[in-house]
């Protein structure tokens, strides 16, 4: 998946590999991680592939700079992944196979740890304004607002996301209280 994120970036403008982990750090991230390491072995694969090419950019007072751009097979890729059905989505999440396993865990431990959880589980790190502000100044960079609605879907999907582990989390420490309470009466 890594590998079509890049190649989506890549459609947009040619870029250099420090380029690339910027707009990944500023959009991407929010839903899919990536190291450094992880992205520049994906782009030698790209260009093995043949998906990606790279051309040597001097640069006036900088370093030279290898801008890679996507190949029209890199296209043909990328719409390929886009149009192809999705097997089902099977969720794997190391927060909710913790979660089936906290009965090991005291009450009190737990209702901590729901408490902490919406800060630790943020998908945005940053105010969610500045996250709208970033990616209209990246719609006037390509000057395509068409696409960029597709970029707000994503955030809009992130800022539900978290009202939504926000209020599982609230639910979840009512009950534990009302267990708790329950017991700290039973014990009277």
């Amino acid at each position: 998946m890594l590998k079509h994120g890049i190649l989506g970036l890549l459609n947009y403008s040619a870029m250099n590999g420090y380029q690339i982990m910027t707009v990944f750090r500023d959009s991407l991230s929010f839903f899919w991680q990536a190291q450094t390491s992880q992205i520049y072995r994906e782009l030698q694969m790209l260009e093995e592939h043949g998906w990606i090419s790279s051309k040597r950019m001097e640069k006036e007072n900088k370093h030279d700079s290898n801008m890679l751009f996507i190949t029209e097979a890199g296209r043909k890729e990328l719409l390929r992944w886009l149009k192809e059905d999705n097997p089902k989505n099977i969720v794997r999440s190391p927060l909710l196979m913790k979660t089936f396993f906290r009965g090991e865990c005291s009450i009190d431990d737990n209702i901590d740890f729901f408490k902490k959880l919406p800060q630790q589980q943020a998908v945005f790190n940053s105010n969610k304004d500045d996250i709208y502000s970033l990616n209209n100044a990246y719609t006037k960079n390509i000057n395509e607002p068409l696409k960029a609605l597709y970029w707000k879907f994503t955030i809009d999907f992130g800022v539900m996301y978290e009202k939504m582990l926000f209020q599982w989390c609230q639910n979840c420490i009512s009950e534990l209280e009302k267990i708790k309470e329950s017991d700290s009466k039973g014990d009277k």
